[in-house]
């Protein structure tokens, strides 16, 4: 089975209410699902988020990364998944989101054409309903106090709060609240902070300091991602594990954090490059005594979130979560999107993704992000 074609269309899709984080605020998602053909006709998806601040791509960057690859890559056996890799870091360095959109496809594909769902080529599944992590974020403590109540009755046990937009006291105080709220309930809960590199190292370990004994599980990205020694000077200033996000891009990256007391990392398909490098990294994690959590960028459809999901119900531990993206779109690219269900998601046993893709719907949005551009 060859690949005849390799599509990438740009969408963006409206979200139900934009996300604010540290740098940057989410209100529409600007995606590029990569559509690959194989010669008998069987068409995989993949999928991957602009994140310029994160991999360094753009929507336009990534449609040019995907054509610049695609002659490297027409006539090869679809399953060949390690030189399809090889062939692509051959054609060009860096841009692991348009690999990652490319590499996803290619599994949906050939796990379809073996009748098998898309876990099957990581391991045994481990999973079959996996809890999800609510994204909590604004500076009002109110409204998140009444989200995370919300979220709660809804069946979610996972959170984590958005921080690093407001003064370090001011962020620990409704960490605090929000925190002492849910672990009030009496169940076991996972409540976390993410901060996505917005505090400078003075100001995460007085966001720290300022945390008590509120019970927070970890703390993420509190610092630039590059700075390592002010993660580690973060991680001693408290009780609280500190974890990696925008610094993991590699296999080496892990194991740089782990030296400088970093307790876990976010792994995303669009910063490794795929889904088998996701893999090998979890596996590396589980080496290192690190806690994982599986996620994908705001405001993924259900085919990236599908391909994190499939992943998640296979690796050896995911003590820090699964977040998937694809409940915060107004509009999906799937006419079925993922079964979600008391905040938790149930791992589709289906071919492949286990997702199919309305063409026709996708086309409509990529008519009208083109249009807008074009404007």
């Amino acid at each position: 089975m060859k690949i005849k074609s390799i599509e990438p269309i740009a969408v963006s899709l409206p979200m139900k209410k934009p996300v604010t984080m540290a740098g940057e605020t989410v209100a529409q998602a600007d995606n590029v699902l990569v559509r690959i053909e194989a010669d008998q006709g069987i068409v995989g998806w993949g999928e991957a988020a602009s994140a310029p601040t994160m991999t360094g791509e753009t929507i336009a960057s990534m449609m040019a990364a995907v054509a610049h690859m695609r002659p490297a890559l027409l006539g090869r056996a679809a399953d060949d998944f390690a030189n399809i890799s090889a062939a692509m870091d051959a054609a060009m360095y860096g841009n692991t989101g348009a690999k990652a959109a490319i590499e996803i496809a290619l599994h949906d594909l050939v796990a379809r054409a073996m009748g098998q769902p898309l876990y099957a080529f990581f391991g045994a599944k481990r999973r079959d309903r996996i809890p999800l992590l609510a994204v909590i974020g604004s500076t009002d403590e109110a409204a998140d106090l009444r989200e995370a109540e919300a979220r709660w009755s809804a069946g979610y046990r996972a959170f984590k709060i958005k921080v690093g937009i407001a003064p370090a006291e001011a962020d620990a105080a409704r960490t605090r609240a929000i925190c002492r709220m849910l672990k009030a309930r009496g169940e076991e809960c996972l409540v976390s902070a993410d901060a996505n590199q917005g505090f400078g190292v003075e100001e995460a370990v007085r966001y720290v300091t300022a945390l008590g004994d509120c019970g927070l599980d970890f703390f993420e990205q509190p610092v630039h991602a590059h700075d390592l020694a002010g993660m580690a000077r973060v991680a001693a200033a408290g009780p609280v594990p500190i974890g990696a996000d925008e610094g993991i891009h590699s296999l080496p990256d892990i194991e740089r954090h782990h030296a400088h007391r970093v307790a876990g990392v976010s792994l995303k398909a669009i910063k490794l490059g795929g889904l088998a490098a996701m893999a090998e990294a979890c596996r590396l994690c589980d080496r290192l005594g690190m806690k994982v959590n599986i996620s994908c960028k705001t405001g993924e459809s259900s085919v990236g979130c599908a391909a994190a999901l499939h992943l998640a119900a296979t690796v050896p531990a995911l003590a820090w979560g699964l977040t998937l993206t694809s409940q915060g779109l107004a509009e999906d690219v799937a006419p079925e999107p993922l079964r979600m269900d008391g905040g938790h998601v149930l791992v589709p046993d289906r071919p492949g993704l286990g997702i199919d893709v309305d063409e026709q719907h996708l086309r409509r949005r990529q008519q009208e992000t083109n249009a807008r551009r074009v404007a």
